[in-house]
C-alpha cells in the first residue's frame, strides 16, 4: 500500500476544478482504478475496514469521473 497526503490549498493544481468539501476525504485506489472516493469519520478503525473490504473486493471500483479524473493528475505529477 502506498499512502499519500494532499493538502488542498498547497496543491490546487492537481485538484483542479475538484472541491473537497468534507474532511477527511479519501481516494483508494488499485493500480489505475478507484476504488473508494469520499468522506469518512476521522477515525482510525474506519480507515482499517475500509481498507481491509477494498483488499477483500478487488473488482470493486468507482464510477465518479472525478474520483478518475484526480486519481491520473495524481499518478502523473510524480
Amino acid at each position: 500500500m502506498h499512502f499519500t497526503w494532499i493538502d488542498i490549498e498547497d496543491e490546487s493544481d492537481t485538484l483542479g476544478d475538484l472541491d473537497v468539501e468534507t474532511f477527511p476525504t479519501l481516494l483508494v485506489a488499485r493500480g489505475r482504478t478507484p476504488q473508494f472516493y469520499g468522506p469518512v469519520l476521522p477515525s482510525a478503525k474506519q480507515c482499517r475496514r475500509l481498507l481491509a473490504s477494498v483488499q477483500t473486493d478487488p473488482g470493486a471500483s468507482v464510477t465518479a469521473p472525478e474520483a478518475a479524473a484526480l486519481l491520473q493528475r495524481l499518478l502523473n505529477r510524480g
